[in-house]
């Protein structure tokens, strides 16, 4: 299966179902009343966070994921079953955005559950009205459409540590020595086309996951080369590897354009742990070695540990390898920033459920509001007794004095979103 990190899909939940408009009817029973029973709920849309899943790929060609609908109420009160919520797996690290750039999910753990789409309730039947002075209510509640977004699903390893560096730095040759994975080698550059992930014994009780992000080269940040599809994956990694191949011309300023494109596309990534090694030392002598080493150390910050290893011989990797869980141990274990003291509470009005306003243009009256949105989503315009409902809550909420202050006549068409229209 192809590697795929970053894909957009339409994801619609479920409709609810439509409450039932029903009068009971038994052999010798005259004029049984309301028995019009509720519509079930729509399924919700849920990201489900799975190790199993190491890519996106299977959203490639399924671009629309639709949750069922709730069921219609029935007779003699009987409500509709409500549908079953729908997961969708996706990998650990995943991060769902919506078209307004919003995380919606941020999924980091395994097993960590987000709803992103909100199933539609269930409309009312007639049984629900019945009241003592509405006896024999002649209408029933259409079913909440389900919510319908678009969101981006992007894909951002969470590894213990990010290998970087130039493109043939021997990043997948060092990851095949001290690992389980088995990325493809070569001799030439840009080998490596997707993120490979490796699990690292360090000892008998603990291993590190390492994950080879493709050759990185200056530009990458806007753009340029491959590194810039897959610098996401540095973001969440704790400790960053920079390795820096003893063969470059100058490894200073090999070291630095990488550097530079860490910053370019995030300047916390500057800020980020790091180990530097300096690679393929197997076949130079100490003297060489030493002046590479001295040449980097230059740019290299003082607190950053600067190594020379060699994965062909394995000079080097044992202590590498101690040396990246020790730092990996000490910032997992960072303990989270403290919350601000606490100020003096301010009271606020939070609840704007009720609020609503009308906007009149050019005899063209539009109403909204969450409250009164929702009863015009629930109301059946084809019904003279749901639409008299729909008129009573206006009224009671004062938006029928609202559109007579602003000149309304009768006749003229009121809006409610895309919910339907009623004519004053």
């Amino acid at each position: 299966m192809s590697f795929v990190d970053k894909v957009t899909v339409t994801l619609i939940a479920g409709d609810g179902g439509n409450g039932k408009l029903s009068f009971r009817q038994e052999k010798f029973i005259d004029k049984g009343g309301p028995d019009g029973g509720d519509g079930g709920d729509g399924g919700d849309i849920i990201l489900l966070a799975s190790r199993n899943q190491n890519t996106l790929a299977a959203f490639r060609y399924q671009k629309e994921i639709k949750a069922d609908n709730g069921n219609p109420g029935d007779k003699t009160r009987k409500h509709g079953r409500s549908a079953k919520d729908m997961l969708v797996a996706v990998p650990v690290g995943t991060i769902a955005t919506n078209s307004d750039g919003v995380v919606v999910a941020d999924l980091v753990t395994d097993g960590q559950q987000v709803i992103v789409a909100h199933g539609g309730k269930g409309g009312f039947g007639n049984a629900h009205f019945v009241s003592s002075r509405r006896q024999t209510p002649k209408f029933a509640e259409k079913g909440e459409p389900g919510d319908k977004l678009e969101v981006v699903l992007e894909l951002k390893l969470i590894a213990d540590v990010g290998l970087v560096g130039l493109p043939n730095a021997g990043k997948s040759t060092l990851l095949a020595t001290i690992s389980n994975a088995r990325p493809e080698i070569a001799d030439y550059p840009f080998t490596t086309l997707k993120p490979n992930l490796g699990v690292v014994d360090i000892d008998n009780d603990s291993s590190l996951l390492m994950a080879d992000i493709p050759g990185l080269i200056e530009g990458a940040a806007e753009g340029k080369g491959l590194g810039h599809d897959f610098l996401r994956h540095v973001e969440r990694t704790a400790v960053i590897l920079h390795l820096v191949d003893a063969y470059q011309e100058d490894v200073a300023s090999a070291y630095q354009a990488v550097r530079n494109e860490l910053k370019a596309y995030d300047a916390k990534l500057a800020k980020r742990p790091e180990i530097v090694a300096l690679t393929k030392t197997e076949g130079l002598d100490s003297e060489i070695v030493d002046d590479l080493l001295n040449q980097l150390r230059k740019l290299v910050p003082a607190k950053t540990q600067l190594v020379s290893i060699s994965s062909q011989s394995g000079q080097g990797l044992q202590q590498l390898k101690y040396d990246l869980k020790a730092i990996v141990t000490k910032e997992r274990n960072k303990p989270s920033a403290k919350p601000k003291a606490p100020t003096i509470p301010v009271l606020k009005i939070t609840d704007t459920s009720d609020e609503w306003q009308v906007v009149s243009t050019d005899g063209h009256y539009v109403v909204t509001g969450q409250r009164i949105e929702r009863f015009a989503k629930r109301t059946d315009f084809d019904n003279p007794e749901s639409v008299q409902r729909l008129r009573d809550i206006m009224r009671k909420t004062g938006i029928t004095h609202e559109l007579i202050r602003q000149g309304i006549k009768a006749g003229q068409a009121v809006d409610f979103a895309t919910f339907g229209q009623l004519k004053y």
